[in-house]
């Protein structure tokens, strides 16, 4: 890698130097107008009083975004491994739709348009690659994927017995026409939303729904435990150095090559 490269390289995919630090807080000024930009489109009266203005500055942003993602595929050495990345993927749906806006024309097509353009608040995503605090609540997330996976398959076997037996003492005429009506039903108030549309009328579905309540404020808290102890203990150090060959972002400081492809690594 030529030292050009290698510079251009430490400033867009590290953030241990002033110049990688600047460039992440700068995108991150860009990610938020960009997101804010498509809010405003939304509200009729700000899109048809200043339509060619918010044009302008989507068309900027997302030259922006093109000449980053341009640059993100050119400086790595594989750039496959990088565009069918996770990040890699997020880059290019932020810059699409603006080009497929100019693809795709008549009045045929605004409603697709308009959905394509949608796409464009994925950038609020790129958030989490520039902000420390965005990278340790994902990496923690991931790392409690097992535990959080299998609450996931608990409830899901939970609401569907309490749907079940819901359906069995309530009945048609209670409003419980089906065993995914009790599940939907057990779902709401498991989750103590509680909308209110179908409720028990028999005094043993009233104490079913009662315990249901209860055990919803325990579950709750359950998920938040699991991330909340993966924030306080992590498993790795806070170090930002991305490998060039296969773009591990997680290594000891004093690393000299990359702990998963044993490439060696930036000075």
């Amino acid at each position: 890698m030529s030292s050009t490269k290698q510079k251009i390289y430490e400033i867009i995919f590290e953030a241990d130097t002033p110049a990688g630090k600047l460039f992440d807080v700068a995108l991150l000024f860009v990610i938020i107008i960009s997101v804010a930009l498509v809010l405003l489109e939304s509200v009729p009266a700000i899109r048809d009083n200043h339509y060619q203005l918010l044009r302008i500055l989507e068309w900027c942003i997302t030259i922006i975004f093109s000449i980053e993602y341009m640059l993100r595929v050119a400086i790595v050495k594989k750039p496959l491994r990088y565009i069918f990345s996770f990040y890699g993927i997020i880059d290019l749906l932020s810059v699409l739709p603006t080009y497929i806006g100019l693809v795709i024309a008549g009045s045929h097509s605004l409603v697709v348009i308009r959905i394509l353009r949608l796409l464009r608040v994925f950038r609020i995503l790129k958030l989490t690659r520039y902000t420390l605090a965005g990278r340790s609540l994902a990496k923690a997330i991931w790392n409690s994927r097992e535990k959080i996976s299998v609450f996931i398959f608990f409830v899901t076997m939970l609401v569907i017995i309490i749907g079940t037996i819901m359906y069995l003492v309530e009945g048609p005429e209670h409003g419980f026409t089906s065993i995914p009506r009790g599940i939907y039903w057990a779902i709401v108030t498991l989750t103590t939303v509680g909308y209110g549309d179908i409720s028990p009328g028999t005094p043993l579905g009233q104490f079913i729904a009662s315990i249901v309540m209860i055990m919803g404020y325990a579950i709750i808290a359950v998920p938040t435990g699991i991330v909340t102890a993966e924030i306080i203990n992590p498993t790795s150090d806070k170090n930002t150095q991305v490998c060039p060959q296969c773009l591990h972002p997680s290594h000891d400081d004093d690393a000299v090559f990359c702990k998963k492809c044993g490439s060696r690594l930036n000075p």
